[in-house]
């Protein structure tokens, strides 16, 4: 088939990714014709992803999808490989390219009010629409090379998105308030850049070495010959866990977990809107969705070829998401800007996602329910998550304040802003009936079905994470929406500038989300008497079925849905309810209804205190990591250049200028000056004048002196071929 035949056959995972990089170019362009013309271009190429994807969902009803649709043959490989162009259209790519698409768009719709007026605005859509496109490029890639182009594309955007506001206007800065050290936007951009390009690094070397035993990167052949090169790699002791381990740096790194973690908070600094769209549905969830598709090559190796080391990718992500997940969640109790609470809670949360994956390789029974858990945590995180992140730009827009103590009292003025946060706050406290309690309690029960100690342990840390997370969502609410104004929302309403309730086109858009993941959780509560109607059983019904596409026919024969018991899920029900009961307890109490003072309480005990500086430093990891790699590598540069620079490399640059200076006098003096000039310029040309000033003399100009020389001439050419005819 030619290349239009299989797009006319198949055109929607095309233009899905095709169409917001399309519209990217095309903002420059619009923008000159008018600035409505590039507003609403804008929202019209957002929208057109919207569609593209859902139409892939029937794929979904039908039981059956595309899969591998190759376009073209890019490049050949050294090996003789072909390296193909095309897209994967599976139930995983399908679910995360439709909560990517519908999410984005509902946040490009939300900046036509938020960022109206901006002088980048410009900027601002291509950046914005082509981040859409390169996430679902990432996501329908069919390869890995693919994929990273749309990894990298992702990165590029995200860079020029955190820093948008990139002249550093001082009331652009984030972080303190002072002393705590605060930073500008363009330094935060900077920051997500390298920080993320460390896990990049690591990645790449992963695929290398992918490459070199499989010999390709497609997703399909590389699982369809999975046997075959992770036995072969296998040869080589160490080699498939390092392998795993590598191949997690990139996740690790794009979805902010430990040790990478540190560049999420600040990307705060860029606009809300941004902040939404890179922690709700698209960048951070990157990594999510590469850990779970290239999982089965893992459980192959785990449970097929019984390899220890294929383990180790399962259980170093859960390790890391369950760290992080407390980590970020204890961070969230203690920061007082409004977003980067929101922005701990997205780690902590991300955190929970790869716990689930995680949990899905420590046994035959948990693959399916730890998949299921992680990417379902997914699509529920991004809905509430993109819900608290609007919300929470319409505060700042309505207060121009980024601190939770200088608000308080705002739902009087943000009736509705303060509902619709409200309600998402609930579901990401796991609050029951919301798409946040079924999601979370689904990596719980995951825990429970591996059945391993190390996996009860990892639930422990992820119930006591529950249990802050209730706690630090009832504060920032709280301090948010309840109590008094604040003395500066009173000097706001003093001054004529009181706070008021956002526009209606930014206000629909959270509430479309809203009432997303309560259906979700509606659906959820109805699941548990009628399963069909269960959004978990859904997505584990479409990712067995993906798996089993996917795998080795003999390795999918053995894959099975495990039946959870009654008893197993009541327990995962308690464990939430425990979370909830001790988190609320604290939350309640301390900022509801401020029974009792949380500062003076911390303040009464010196190792309380302890704690909360602890806490507020983050851990001391953001110094730690400055104090190392960049004051660090600062120290050094200045090390090398007292030690050795200044001390050898400039005194032996200057003797060896010195040397060569002296050397190019010697050769001007006597070989330029004394060959050059008084050799070639001077003694040939005299020579020459003397020469013609004789030979001058035997010009007489008589002609019987010319005949003579004539006949001379004559007579010396005959005697000369007399002589050579001679011989």
């Amino acid at each position: 088939m030619s290349v239009i035949e299989i797009i006319l056959e198949h055109p929607w995972p095309f233009l899905a990714w095709m169409l917001p990089i399309f519209g990217a170019l095309m903002m420059p362009v619009l923008g000159r014709i008018n600035n409505k013309v590039r507003d609403y271009g804008a929202v019209a190429f957002a929208f057109s992803a919207v569609v593209s994807a859902a139409m892939m969902i029937p794929y979904l009803f039908e039981g059956h999808t595309p899969g591998d649709i190759k376009l073209i043959t890019w490049m050949t490989l050294p090996n003789g490989t072909p390296l193909d162009f095309g897209v994967l259209v599976d139930p995983l790519s399908i679910i995360i390219c439709n909560v990517v698409a519908l999410i984005s768009f509902l946040i490009v719709v939300y900046s036509i009010s938020y960022m109206h007026g901006d002088e980048g605005l410009t900027r601002y859509w291509f950046l914005f629409l082509y981040f859409i496109g390169s996430m679902l490029l990432l996501v329908l890639a069919d390869n890995l090379v693919m994929t990273m182009i749309g990894w990298e594309g992702v990165g590029i955007c995200s860079y020029g998105l955190i820093g948008y506001y990139y002249r550093d206007k001082k009331e652009r800065w984030l972080g303190g308030p002072p002393p705590t050290e605060m930073y500008p936007p363009s330094h935060a951009g900077m920051k997500a850049f390298v920080v993320t390009g460390i896990g990049d690094v690591l990645i790449l070397a992963a695929i290398f070495i992918l490459y070199y035993f499989a010999g390709t990167f497609n997703y399909v052949e590389l699982m369809q010959t999975s046997e075959v090169w992770l036995t072969q790699m296998a040869s080589v002791p160490g080699l498939v866990a390092l392998f795993g381990v590598l191949l997690l740096g990139g996740p690790i790194g794009k979805s902010a977990q430990f040790p990478l973690h540190e560049w999420l908070p600040e990307a705060m600094a860029g606009p809300t809107s941004v902040s939404a769209l890179i922690h709700a549905a698209t960048m951070v969830k990157a990594g999510v969705y590469l850990v779970a598709r290239m999982s089965p090559i893992f459980y192959v190796g785990t449970w097929t070829l019984h390899l220890p080391e294929a383990q180790v990718y399962f259980i170093t992500i859960a390790i890391v998401g369950a760290f992080t997940c407390f980590l970020a969640a204890s961070q969230a109790l203690v920061a007082v800007e409004l977003k980067k609470i929101l922005a701990y809670s997205t780690v902590s949360q991300i955190g929970y996602m790869m716990l689930g994956l995680g949990l899905s390789g420590f046994s035959k029974d948990a693959y399916l329910p730890g998949l299921t858990a992680g990417i379902y945590h997914l699509a529920s995180h991004a809905m509430f998550k993109a819900a608290l992140f609007l919300g929470a730009g319409s505060v700042i827009h309505s207060v121009h304040t980024i601190y939770t103590f200088n608000m308080g009292g705002l739902k009087k003025y943000m009736k509705w802003t303060y509902i619709l946060m409200g309600l998402a706050t609930l579901s990401l406290s796991g609050v029951p009936p919301f798409s946040g309690f079924w999601s979370k309690d689904a990596v719980f029960l995951a825990a429970m079905q591996a059945g391993t100690p190390l996996a009860y342990v990892l639930l422990g840390v992820g119930v006591v994470s529950a249990a802050m997370t209730f706690a630090y969502s009832i504060r920032f609410i709280s301090l948010t929406f309840r109590g008094e104004a604040s003395e500066f929302i009173q000097d706001l309403e003093h001054h004529g500038h009181a706070p008021h309730e956002s526009p209606n086109v930014m206000i629909w858009p959270i509430a479309i989300l809203v009432g997303l993941f309560i259906i979700t959780g509606v659906l959820g509560l109805a699941g548990v008497f009628y399963p069909s109607l269960n959004p978990e059983v859904f997505i584990e019904k479409q990712l067995h079925h993906m798996v089993e596409v996917l795998l080795p026919h003999e390795v999918a024969e053995n894959l099975h849905v495990p039946h959870i018991s009654a008893t197993t899920k009541w327990i995962g029900a308690g464990l939430s309810a425990l979370a909830l009961s001790v988190g609320g307890f604290l939350g309640y109490n301390f900022y509801w209804t401020k029974n009792w003072d949380s500062w003076t309480w911390v303040q009464k005990s010196s190792i309380r205190k302890s704690i909360h500086n602890f806490l507020w430093n983050r851990w001391y990891m953001n110094a730690f990591f400055y104090r190392v790699f960049v004051d660090g590598t600062l120290g050094l540069t200045h090390a090398l250049y007292n030690g050795f620079e200044a001390k050898v490399l400039i005194p032996l640059s200057d003797a060896v200028a010195s040397a060569t200076q002296s050397a190019s006098d010697v050769m001007y003096e006597v070989v330029e000056e004394g060959a050059i000039f008084g050799l070639i310029n001077t003694s040939f040309p005299a020579a020459v004048i003397s020469i013609y000033h004789k030979a001058k003399k035997s010009q007489t100009g008589l002609l019987s002196m010319n005949i003579l020389y004539i006949v001379i001439m004559l007579l010396a050419i005959i005697f000369g071929m007399l002589l050579n005819g001679g011989t």
